[in-house]
């Protein structure tokens, strides 16, 4: 029997000797790799927390001491440690562990994460919650420097700061976050504060103070030490932390389990806020992974000894990407900007052909928006790439900064719909409703890779803020045109019109229209005639095709990727109202009032009855009612 099987709490782990710990550590490792292997998953990151993520259960007691983990993709080692290793092996699937902390999961997920730099304000938030109902244990939170980048990480850091609670932060550097990291922070982490530069310097410090102290007597020592104390803050990133009020300690070898041990051990009981500095690699103990940590932080499944994706598929993304540098080509006031996400988003090629007019901001969104703000009212047309579900955090400056001002900012949004096995923290299933509020805006949803290559060229043709968004997953192939063109703004286009009166007008959107006409020729095999509309625009609607198609038939179907709720169907709704139009039936399908859990994506657009046979069976119902 290995070590892990052995384990089945925090409480097992205690009982391991020192020197067993890297053993484990190796065994966990191994388990990660075989698992993520074959279901996907974030590997780089949780790879790299493995003696970290063993170091802080085997000092702390969780549940009653909390551990906080940023994001939450780093925290395969957590699971396991925590009573869920049988389950390891469904991480990821429906009905099976998720890819990051969840509530619901266990009593060890003290806050359930997905979105970055939210650990700090969670966590003294979490220590005051217990100060009020008089609950025991400490409150440690876990955050990358990638996600210390957010402006909502340094916002905890001032409050914690200023309540001075005997809150712990570990942060985890490993200089990357998905991408590199960039900006101020990123380089005053990375510039020589390495363990060894900083031990270098106390001894030498530490010398040259002895040789001038007098020898003995506790006044000198303690002179002595507060020197040494004054000399780590100026030679490492302290500085910084210690204008908020936090004690600095580090930086420490995060992959030194002893090491780790001891400093932990010996700052948990220290009054006030505390923060340790822990250096580690992304990717450790996988060459591949460390190789290229950017490939390996969210992957799917892939052969272990050669380290290749199982699946070589051409995504929504790549046709973005190939777009965007197209019609940069041609457009040099074309700029680009990601939120540490260039090449998730598809940026990495326009980053390398046009790195002038290329801008990763960090894990800061709400800054990516006003930035691209101040661009576009230099005559710029800034594109912003980003995941749906992470935008939303942008949401306010959308309105404010661009909207209100009318200005001329692309905005092209990855994930789009459910994502499947990352589950409901990055299912980009509101955007529609979000955007669909705010005036001035223009929507688009392509259907295929022809269609996002005219969405894309009529955006930078038009005026205002335009949203473009595309599912995860592949685009239908043989699509691609070679010169793409500028649609008319608001136009949809009938793609399935029957020669005789159709008795069900399906009208979809996105990702949703190839199996709206798949659901078409469903009915049509049961000896229905149904007619298929793609929208194309959410924003303006085509007023005058919805309605002339409805003249003759007073079935309709509406069909999104998106939540229900304030979504496309209501649009189309609000626009037959308002036009005395309104169908004597009438369906919506899309995502229901709740948040759809992980799972595979199809397999999740089947339960919800989003496929072709779902669509089809309501049309089929709903005619028959």
């Amino acid at each position: 029997m290995s070590i892990l099987e052995k384990i089945n709490s925090p409480c097992d782990l205690k009982k391991l000797s020192l020197e067993i710990l890297p053993i484990l550590a190796a065994e966990i490792r191994e388990e990660i790799l075989s698992v993520v292997s074959k279901n996907g998953g974030h590997l780089a990151s949780s790879l790299g927390v493995v003696e970290l993520s063993i170091a802080l259960h085997y000092v702390f007691n969780s549940p009653i001491d909390a551990i906080v983990w940023d994001v939450g993709h780093q925290s395969y080692t957590h699971k396991l440690l925590t009573g869920r290793r049988d389950r390891f092996s469904t991480l990821r699937m429906s009905g099976g562990l998720t890819g990051f902390t969840s509530r619901t999961e266990s009593p060890h997920d003290i806050f359930g994460t997905g979105h970055a730099s939210t650990s700090i304000s969670a966590s003294v938030g979490i220590e005051e919650g217990r100060r009020i109902t008089g609950k025991k244990g400490r409150v440690i939170a876990v955050i990358g420097d990638g996600a210390m980048s957010g402006g909502l990480a340094f916002e905890g850091l001032n409050f914690a700061g200023h309540l001075e609670k005997d809150l712990i932060v570990v942060l985890n550097d490993n200089e990357m976050s998905i991408s590199p990291n960039v900006g101020a922070l990123s380089s005053w982490f990375s510039r020589k504060f390495t363990s060894d530069f900083y031990k270098q310097y106390r001894r030498r410090i530490k010398s040259f103070l002895l040789s001038r102290f007098p020898r003995g007597g506790s006044e000198a020592i303690m002179l002595l030490r507060r020197a040494i104390d004054s000399t780590k803050v100026l030679l490492t990133p302290g500085i910084l932390f210690e204008g908020f009020n936090f004690q600095y300690v580090g930086p420490i070898d995060g992959h030194d389990i002893k090491e780790l041990i001891d400093v932990i051990s010996s700052v948990k009981d220290l009054e006030g806020p505390v923060l340790i500095h822990v250096r580690t690699k992304k990717g450790k103990g996988y060459r591949f992974a460390e190789k290229e940590p950017s490939r390996f932080h969210g992957i799917g499944a892939f052969d272990l000894s050669t380290g290749k994706t199982l699946k070589n598929i051409r995504s929504y993304t790549q046709a973005f990407s190939d777009a965007l540098v197209e019609e940069a080509m041609y457009r040099p006031e074309i700029a680009a900007i990601t939120a540490a996400m260039a090449d998730g988003t598809g940026l990495l090629k326009f980053q390398q052909k046009y790195p002038e007019r290329f801008y990763d901001v960090g894990i800061a969104e709400s800054h990516a928006v006003t930035f691209a703000a101040g661009l576009a009212t230099q005559g710029v047309i800034p594109v912003v790439a980003v995941y749906s579900t992470f935008l939303q955090r942008a949401f306010d400056q959308i309105i404010h900064d661009v909207a209100l001002q009318n200005l001329h900012v692309i905005f092209v949004l990855d994930r789009a719909g459910l994502v499947g096995q990352d589950g409901s923290t990055h299912s980009g299933t509101f955007d529609l409703t979000y955007a669909r509020m705010i005036p001035n805006v223009t929507i688009m949803a392509p259907s295929d890779e022809a269609e996002l290559q005219n969405m894309l060229k009529s955006a930078i043709d038009y005026t205002g803020p335009c949203f473009i968004r595309y599912p995860r997953g592949t685009v239908p192939s043989n699509t691609a045109v070679k010169i793409p063109v500028v649609l008319e703004r608001g136009k949809a286009r009938m793609i399935v019109k029957p020669q005789k009166k159709a008795e069900v007008i399906i009208l979809a959107i996105g990702s949703r229209v190839i199996p709206a006409v798949q659901a078409a020729k469903l009915l049509g095999e049961k000896g229905i005639i149904a007619a298929v509309i793609d929208a194309r625009f959410v924003k303006p609607l085509d007023d005058e095709l919805i309605i002339s198609s409805l003249s003759d038939t007073h079935v309709l179907v509406t069909v999104e990727e998106n939540t229900l709720a304030g979504g496309f169907g209501s649009a189309v709704l609000e626009m037959l109202i308002k036009n005395a139009m309104v169908p004597k039936k009438i369906k919506c399908l899309g995502i229901p009032d709740r948040f759809i859990p992980h799972g595979e994506r199809s397999k999740l657009l089947s339960d919800l009855g989003l496929d072709a046979e779902g669509i089809a069976n309501e049309a089929e119902k709903l005619i028959a009612s």
